[in-house]
């Protein structure tokens, strides 16, 4: 079994395993991982995950690659969950708690709004700046497949659907990664039930 010191890599890895990933496919996507030391420069680790993420696109469906992210997600505990957890608690219905999630930016970012269709929509910053940069990949000096972005949909899916106690469906809207810093990260989600 390969060793991965990098904790990215080695989430990555696990995830792969939980979901299912023929062991042969999962070692094509990790290809290079074991090399990276646990706190690489930024830009190796960027330059790392743009490659794996080109793998996955090539080798797994995109409900899998979802899937796999998603569950690559990080701030799922801590202050994040008491204050998604409280909005459940102190509000009864779904449209108090999707406002209440909209004055949460520690968890959710600039906005949560309700489109038309129901569906609901979360940016991380407001829409219309010069420029945006993703937090999580700081060394990104070249655009990114969002399939590296479900992870913060993941981050996103787990409180919303606490706070509004209803399953979601993730779906990246823009990236600031995939767009080379020119779009906002926003995520939408499809409320199942």
């Amino acid at each position: 079994m390969t060793t991965y010191r990098n904790g990215r890599v080695r989430k990555l890895a696990e995830s792969l395993r939980r979901h299912g990933v023929p062991e042969e496919t999962a070692a094509a996507v990790l290809e290079g991982g074991e090399a990276l030391p646990g706190t690489p420069r930024p830009e190796i680790t960027t330059a790392w995950m743009r490659g794996a993420m080109e793998r996955m696109d090539a080798l797994l469906d995109s409900d899998t690659r979802r899937d796999v992210r998603e569950a690559c997600a990080c701030c799922l505990g801590g202050k994040r969950l008491q204050l998604s957890r409280a909005i459940a608690r102190d509000h009864a219905t779904f449209e108090d708690r999707l406002a209440a999630a909209n004055r949460t930016p520690f968890v959710f970012g600039h906005s949560v709004t309700q489109e038309p269709d129901g569906r609901v929509l979360v940016c991380f910053a407001p829409e219309g700046l010069p420029e945006y940069r993703c937090v999580c990949l700081r060394g990104a000096k070249e655009p990114i497949s969002p399939t590296y972005c479900q992870c913060c949909g993941g981050h996103i899916k787990h409180h919303l659907q606490i706070a509004l106690g209803r399953k979601l469906e993730c779906e990246v809207r823009s990236s600031a990664l995939a767009s080379g810093g020119r779009e906002v990260c926003s995520f939408r989600y499809r409320v199942l039930g």
